[in-house]
């Protein structure tokens, strides 16, 4: 599990348009903010 703080593993996502991006590449454009939305109409 990752904290509040943590430096977050690399890990690899799809775009909407279906092209593959990984924390990695953005971060060699800067800083990264990550936001993880819970999905909706669950509990938490």
């Amino acid at each position: 599990m990752v904290s509040e703080g943590d430096i977050a593993p690399d890990f690899e996502g799809e775009t909407a348009d279906g092209r593959r991006l990984a924390l990695a590449d953005l971060l060699a454009r800067g800083p990264v903010v990550l936001f993880f939305y819970v999905k909706d109409f669950t509990p938490g």
